[in-house]
């Protein structure tokens, strides 16, 4: 099949596609232009957080490039309202098959509004925890403390307990140790506080506790809170329960813990066998005494 093409047609597609292609390129690297330069006033400014910036600075980049795709269909003849149309009805049947990616989306937004948690803060989402290291439309990203990258669907950071340890500037240190029955509880106390407080990461108000916890089957169990600094809180609970230990040891203050008895066949030989209790053999009657 022979197709007739006319010369001024075919200069006049080339050129279409030429425009095309040229308003697409710069469009693109304008967009992504913007956007930078959007996101780098925002972080500057007092009142917009990283956080909220880097949220905003995809929104416009998204919105540039969907009106550069528009600009470059104009190019070949397709009309705006058919395209309005075309895309209304793609976005439905995008939006039914896409439902929990929209609800990302949809929280996302929510999120980077309410900000219940910004860009640096150590957080716990879902039963994750780390540090927020960026958060765009879909994801919330973690660094947890032993260096994994964790990505949150930003649905499930909505719908479940957001714990921020960070918005306060400080978090609170429990250490919950047991002591013997038959040791002195203040002087376990007294040893526990000297060594917590005395510490130059604690945070004198609030007011650090120390009290019994409560009553185990082996144990008294003692415990301490004190504030330290966010950032300090892993280390300095590590190192404050290895010196507790220590200061436990030195005063003689015993910490039990369960035991294992390993018995040989002969030590159960020589014992004997196990005493069984004797029935009583009046159970069940009732005596009556007469005068």
């Amino acid at each position: 099949m022979n197709i007739d093409v006319r010369p001024e047609e075919l200069i006049a597609w080339i050129a279409r596609i030429g425009s095309a292609a040229l308003i697409l390129i710069v469009g693109l690297w304008l967009a992504f232009v913007i956007s930078k330069y959007v996101r780098k006033k925002a972080s500057a400014h007092p009142r917009i957080d990283a956080t909220l910036a880097g949220f905003l600075t995809m929104m416009i980049r998204y919105a540039l490039i969907i009106v550069v795709l528009i600009v470059v269909l104009q190019q070949f003849g397709v009309q705006t309202t058919s395209l309005v149309a075309v895309l209304g009805a793609s976005a439905l049947a995008i939006g039914l098959a896409l439902q929990g990616t929209l609800t990302n989306v949809a929280s996302g937004i929510m999120i980077a509004i309410i900000r219940p948690y910004h860009i640096g803060d150590f957080v716990e989402i879902n039963g994750k925890e780390g540090t927020v290291t960026d958060l765009d439309l879909f994801f919330t990203e973690l660094r947890s403390p032993d260096e994994r990258t964790i990505l949150v669907p930003n649905g499930q950071a909505a719908a479940n307990n957001i714990v921020n340890y960070t918005q306060k500037g400080r978090r609170r240190c429990i250490i919950a140790i047991g002591i013997g029955y038959e040791d002195d509880i203040d002087r376990a106390l007294e040893i526990m506080s000297e060594t917590m407080t005395g510490d130059s990461r604690a945070i004198a108000d609030p007011a650090p506790w120390f009290g019994v916890q409560g009553l185990g089957d082996s144990a008294v169990n003692i415990e301490g809170r004190v504030w330290v600094a966010t950032d300090k809180h892993r280390v300095y609970k590590s190192e404050m329960t290895k010196a507790i230990k220590e200061a436990f040891d030195r005063e003689g203050i015993d910490m039990p813990y369960p035991h294992a008895v390993e018995l040989s066949k002969g030590e159960i030989e020589r014992r004997g066998p196990p005493i069984k209790p004797k029935q009583n053999q009046g159970a069940g009657t009732m005596r009556t005494a007469t005068n």
